[in-house]
């Protein structure tokens, strides 16, 4: 996709992390880029620093996706771009011991749905919608009226222990890719996911130094976590390479989860 002063994006998640680097790379790049995610503070921050559009949105709420892809367009134009990061998930065993109840108990049925809900039906809602919109937009080069770029995770294939609800979670987002490419494929528009590694995130940084050692020696090579540039500047790849399209992309130094 050829990028010009009327390209416009959304990132969600844009507040920090991965979904922050995405924006970023896209506005040095030249995109207007609009921010979705529940921190005001952090996101205005963020959408200030570039020249960017804040909207608090909360991707579990059709109501606030709708409402903020509506303001975004008002004030940015119709997006050609949506690199969704954002997410909501829950964590556990299938069946763990509870010392209390002395018995093995099973992960509820709405834990496993409420964690689905955040990760694998919210980017199937951001993908639509945003496809939806994309596609009232004049074709550019090649017909192409859009690029949607997914975060899945390496869990999607190394899911480890406790990981039920996250990884298949996440291999349900990487299952959207190709049969929602192939959907879009006649309207001009892309799907592709992301699958990061161990990345450097606000939220990673905040463990122990003992076990960011550990992970870092874990990755065969650079033997470091993920620096969050290193995803944006792929989400700007993908983007701007056109031939991109219905790929799962492991971004993660070679690194192959063990069960825990």
């Amino acid at each position: 996709m050829i990028i010009d002063a009327t390209t416009s994006a959304v990132v969600t998640g844009g507040a920090s992390g991965l979904g922050r680097a995405a924006a970023e790379a896209l506005a040095a790049a030249g995109v207007k880029v609009a921010i979705f995610d529940v921190n005001e503070a952090k996101g205005e921050e963020v959408a200030q620093s570039i020249g960017g559009l804040f909207c608090k949105v909360d991707i579990n709420s059709e109501e606030s996706v709708v409402a903020g892809f509506a303001k975004a367009r008002a004030a940015l134009g119709q997006e050609r771009i949506l690199v969704h990061c954002a997410m909501t998930s829950r964590r556990g065993k299938t069946l763990a011991f509870d010392k209390a109840a002395g018995r093995l108990k099973r992960l509820p049925t709405a834990e496993y749905e409420i964690g689905v809900q955040g990760v694998l039906i919210a980017s199937y809602r951001l993908a639509s919608l945003a496809a939806e919109g994309m596609a009232t937009l004049a074709p550019l080069e090649d017909g192409e009226r859009g690029c949607i770029t997914l975060t899945a995770s390496v869990a999607a294939q190394d899911g480890q222990i406790g990981q039920v609800i996250y990884g298949s979670a996440k291999a349900g987002v990487n299952g959207l890719v190709l049969p929602m490419a192939r959907d879009l494929s006649d309207i001009g528009i892309r799907v592709n996911s992301i699958m990061p590694g161990i990345f450097a995130t606000p939220l990673m940084m905040g463990a122990a130094q003992p076990v960011l050692d550990s992970l870092s020696a874990s990755v065969p090579f650079p033997k470091r976590l993920g620096k969050p540039e290193e995803f944006g500047s792929l989400s700007l790849e993908l983007v701007r390479n056109s031939y991109f399209n219905g790929q799962c992309i492991r971004l993660d130094g070679a690194i192959r989860m063990a069960p825990r």
